[in-house]
């Protein structure tokens, strides 16, 4: 579907029909096929040209900020801003969508640069301080005299302390006081995860699969997926989003979505990086094909807990709950489509997996 998107109370509708649609029985006869099938939603809209609008600001400001010198054209191709124009079809506003793009380049970067990418600098033994200090800009702290002057000299040498810090000036246009603590509390737990996995690799060791699921838990999708009602205009009171049942629902699709991940990027990683089929296929003993069958499985049966707990969670909570997990189903959609066609994982001659 091309288009605008659609307006927030269709995608609230659309979240009951495929409730009913693909409720638990569905999910449970996907498991059973020998070739399992993702149980996961299509995007709600694909506005190409609103998508390519934010991605070439998004370009532009990448640029200024000195982020990937020399490979623009590999951040083009990932098509960043069409990612985000499918995840949040609650909003057209291209400027809205731009603010959340810069802060998800923001974190890819540090991920590239800091963690995985050798390449462009990844160190494992020095990720953890690196972090705790790119956090100084996501949360600055007062510091007395001259030092502060000396960490702003050394963030102003880091072209991600300057693309995070001005993504989130961006962001704080739209975003309430509580809504950009959020987000600053869910980096805090994902620069975290970042430093368990660069102990995996300093450790030469290759996690148990539920070791590996509890840092997928904490390095998930929900620092871009957390800025749904910022993008939609409203906010999910405080008591409701850090509700403990409210939570576990957001997190378990937030670990479903960040499992696409998994099955798209495999082919593009190193030997020495972890996903789950790797893992699968390393504690109980599978072919990679075995493997894959068996993220697709895990993933099923997030997405099962997750419709279960937000149809309930819905049906009692307040209209800003039901229009959240509405807009959690859309970002679903979004994120698998962009993952099954972007650059950044598919050549320009492959067809859409």
């Amino acid at each position: 579907m091309t288009g605008s998107g659609r307006a927030p109370h269709d995608v609230r509708q659309q979240f009951d029909l495929d409730l009913k649609g693909l409720g638990t029985s569905a999910a449970r006869a996907f498991r059973q096929r020998s070739q399992p099938r993702l149980f996961c939603p299509g995007p709600l809209r694909d506005d190409r040209a609103l998508g390519e609008r934010v991605n070439e600001e998004m370009l532009r400001w990448a640029a200024e900020t000195g982020i990937y010198p020399g490979r623009l054209d590999k951040l083009r191709e990932a098509d960043f801003g069409r990612y985000m124009m499918l995840a949040h079809p609650a909003t057209s506003d291209p400027d809205r969508l731009l603010a959340a793009t810069k802060c998800l380049v923001a974190e890819w970067a540090a991920d590239d640069y800091y963690v995985d990418e050798v390449s462009l600098g990844a160190d494992p033994m020095v990720v953890g301080s690196r972090l705790a200090n790119l956090y100084a800009v996501v949360d600055p702290p007062s510091l007395p005299g001259g030092y502060a002057s000396q960490k702003d000299a050394y963030h102003r040498l880091q072209p991600i302390s300057t693309a995070f810090r001005t993504a989130m000036e961006h962001l704080a246009r739209y975003a309430s006081v509580t809504q950009l603590a959020r987000f600053r509390h869910q980096l805090a737990i994902l620069f975290l995860a970042w430093t368990q996995e660069a102990d995996w690799h300093v450790n030469r060791r290759t996690p148990p699969v539920w070791e590996y699921l509890v840092q997928r838990h904490l390095n998930s999708y929900l620092p871009p997926m957390i800025l749904m009602d910022v993008l939609g205009g409203y906010e999910l009171p405080p008591g409701e989003f850090f509700h403990p049942e409210v939570r576990a629902a957001f997190t378990t699709a937030g670990n479903a979505a960040v499992l696409i991940n998994d099955l798209y990027s495999q082919k593009n990683e190193s030997e020495t990086d972890h996903n789950l089929p790797s893992v699968l296929a390393a504690e109980e003993r599978l072919t990679h094909r075995e493997a894959v069958f068996r993220t697709v499985e895990i993933h099923n049966e997030l997405m099962e807990t997750f419709v279960s707990r937000a149809a309930r969670l819905s049906a009692t909570g307040s209209p800003a709950l039901r229009r959240f997990f509405a807009d959690t189903w859309a970002y679903l959609g979004g994120s698998r489509e962009w993952h099954a066609t972007s650059g950044r994982y598919h050549d320009s001659k492959e067809g859409k997996p």
